[in-house]
């Protein structure tokens, strides 16, 4: 029997170790989706029914391993149905994931683009934002990456404004007509102003979230956006990512991260 094994594990081929990383990459990914969710509890239910109705096969149960089977048959219908929003957003982790870093991959074809894209000013951003949070004015920012958010900017007011502290000061001032909202950067261009975000609602997130926070978070969680957020409440500034909180100690670290992060 050791012997059958040893054998096994020596006639393994390179497929076999792509094969391997790939199931050991897509599990990943699934806990990356379910992890701190009602999600994964469904998941284990589901798991739990297949071993049921294997166990139920292997006893001849006829009657409740039928059953079983049927529920089993269109199980990936009820997937489709239940992980909706997980699914949509495995998709975009995909779709978003930068192979070989694809925006500077982009950047090389020149002959791709008919025009060139300014580098987002971290700085000017963060500055922004500080002041906002010495005043306690509320903000909500998304930075653009890959995914486009054309969709997003159709439920605001368009723009096409370049990135200055006093344009994001002036949009954010609490008796501007702008201010209701989030707003969009591109590049260096305020894309959109007003937009509504989709908003989650987990009863995981903590209670001292605010909407804002929670905008923060179903926009990060359905693209790869950035989203900064400074509270009315307390002028905290915050920060989210992948649908996480971003700790950091103070705004020159934040700048460095989403330096890295924008590149």
């Amino acid at each position: 029997m050791n012997l059958d094994i040893l054998d096994n594990i020596l006639n393994l081929s390179v497929i076999d170790f792509i094969d391997v990383a790939l199931v050991a990459t897509l599990l990943y990914y699934v806990y990356k989706l379910v992890k701190g969710t009602v999600a994964i509890n469904i998941f284990i239910g589901i798991v739990m029914i297949y071993v049921i109705w294997k166990i139920t096969q292997a006893l001849q149960m006829q009657l409740l391993s039928n059953i079983l089977g049927g529920f089993i048959s269109v199980g990936m219908f009820a997937l489709i149905v239940v992980f909706q929003q997980e699914i949509r957003k495995f998709l975009l982790m995909l779709g978003s994931t930068n192979f070989g870093n694809k925006r500077n991959f982009l950047k090389q074809l020149k002959f791709l683009k008919t025009e060139n894209k300014l580098t987002t000013d971290i700085d000017v951003i963060i500055s922004a934002c500080k002041k906002m949070s010495l005043s306690k004015t509320g903000a909500l920012i998304v930075l653009e990456r890959n995914n486009n958010l054309d969709f997003l900017a159709e439920t605001g007011d368009k723009m096409n404004i370049a990135v200055t502290q006093p344009i994001i000061e002036s949009i954010f001032f609490k008796n501007s007509p702008l201010h209701d909202g989030a707003i969009i950067i591109e590049g260096n261009i305020v894309k959109a102003t007003r937009v509504i975000l989709p908003v989650n609602n987990q009863k995981t997130i903590p209670q001292r979230f605010g909407l804002r926070h929670r905008a923060a978070v179903g926009i990060t969680e359905r693209t790869d956006a950035i989203a900064l957020i400074v509270s009315e409440e307390t002028g905290q500034i915050s920060c989210f990512i992948n649908a996480e909180f971003l700790a950091f100690e103070n705004t020159e670290e934040l700048t460095n991260i989403l330096r890295t992060q924008l590149i």
